[in-house]
């Protein structure tokens, strides 16, 4: 049976088990593809999902619609993730843009990667590099909020940007150099 978002919203802030695993069935894998950019395994992003379901039904009285339901848990689940992320920011060695390898292909095409790909790529990046690059380029965040939101300067988070995306513009280049080399 489908239930309407209003039905599901409803029966969730009466704690109806039924209405929550239908909520969570709706909304996990959008917001699990979330987690995964967020984290480095599979296992971590699942952790993220689950403790994110668990702050939605624990605060879902107090979503006040003001926005789309989905929009309201997918920024639960990015705080989540956030605040997972927190202490690993700073704990990974960090590549200096400086350390790059030039040129890099400013036109780069991504419809050559299958998503699953490209999200390997982003999870390899330093924890630091991967939440800025999450918020700013995927996320739509500007750097002002990112700075707030991680407790750093707007100009950090426009350096850790520019090194995320040099750093996958190179694992770009070198993934199509690769699979050139393989074929030819």
């Amino acid at each position: 049976m489908h239930y309407s978002e209003e039905e599901l919203l409803n029966g969730c802030i009466k704690g109806d088990r039924l209405m929550q695993k239908m909520l969570y069935e709706r909304f996990c894998k959008r917001m699990l593809a979330i987690c995964l950019r967020y984290s480095k395994a599979q296992q971590e992003a699942e952790d993220i999902l689950q403790e994110s379901f668990i702050k939605v039904f624990e605060h879902i009285k107090s979503f006040r619609k003001e926005c789309p339901l989905e929009q309201w848990i997918k920024r639960i689940v990015i705080n989540t993730a956030l605040k997972h992320n927190r202490s690993k920011l700073y704990m990974y060695p960090a590549l200096d843009i400086e350390d790059l390898e030039r040129p890099i292909d400013e036109n780069i095409t991504l419809s050559d990667f299958h998503y699953n790909e490209l999200l390997a790529m982003i999870q390899q990046l330093a924890p630091r590099y991967q939440v800025v690059f999450n918020l700013y380029a995927i996320e739509g965040f500007q750097h002002k909020e990112i700075a707030s939101m991680l407790g750093i300067t707007e100009g950090t988070s426009k350096s850790q940007f520019a090194r995320a995306r040099a750093l996958l513009q190179q694992m770009i280049v070198e993934k199509k150099r690769v699979n050139y080399e393989r074929y030819t």
